[in-house]
């Protein structure tokens, strides 16, 4: 076995474990964060957005997504009309064939999405987005962590919990710090 055939390997095994221990956490957290998450959208202190924005900085210091890439193995994104024509370009396909060849059509919404998980798109080896430059869209703002108002993403974030290492921690950060105002 090459030296780098041995690295993937443990970063996989890393990847694994480190994976399973966050959705462990976030089933045994999930109710009290999103009870924390409907308190904050009833009624949300003055510095919410500031302290969100401070927040998720500290959260992109500490997460890696290449570590875990479990929005990409477990949740599809919906395609706008222009990242059909992106991406399908790219594949010198047509929308329709990229559409026939990849998504189906959400019969409640109307949106295109992913036919599997993990996405088409994903490398499982080393959790890279083969098309990361013309990504869609949705995915390029995934974990929408710092929308305009977190007001109006909570339930984004309510969602997000369960998939995505990030979202869970700001979402512990921002209960650490607002714990004596809420």
């Amino acid at each position: 076995m090459s030296d780098y055939s041995f690295y993937l390997r443990c970063l996989l095994v890393t990847m694994l474990t480190t994976l399973r221990s966050f959705k462990r956490k976030a089933r045994n957290r999930k109710n009290s964060f999103r009870r924390f998450l409907t308190k904050l959208e009833k009624d949300p202190p003055k510095n919410l957005d500031v302290l969100t924005t401070d927040t998720e900085k500290e959260v992109w210091a500490e997460i890696n997504c290449l570590a875990c890439a479990n929005c990409c193995k477990t949740m599809t994104p919906t395609y706008t009309p222009k990242d059909l024509k992106r991406i399908s370009s790219h594949f010198q396909m047509t929308v329709e064939q990229f559409k026939d060849k990849w998504l189906y059509k959400e019969r409640s919404s109307g949106d295109w999405m992913n036919r599997n998980t993990p996405c088409q798109f994903l490398n499982t080896k080393t959790n890279l987005c083969t098309i990361y430059e013309i990504r869609p869209a949705d995915c390029a703002g995934f974990p929408h962590l710092p929308k305009k108002k977190m007001v109006d993403y909570m339930h984004v974030h309510k969602q997000n919990l369960e998939y995505c290492p990030a979202t869970y921690r700001l979402v512990e950060r921002m209960m650490e710090k607002l714990k004596p105002q809420i």
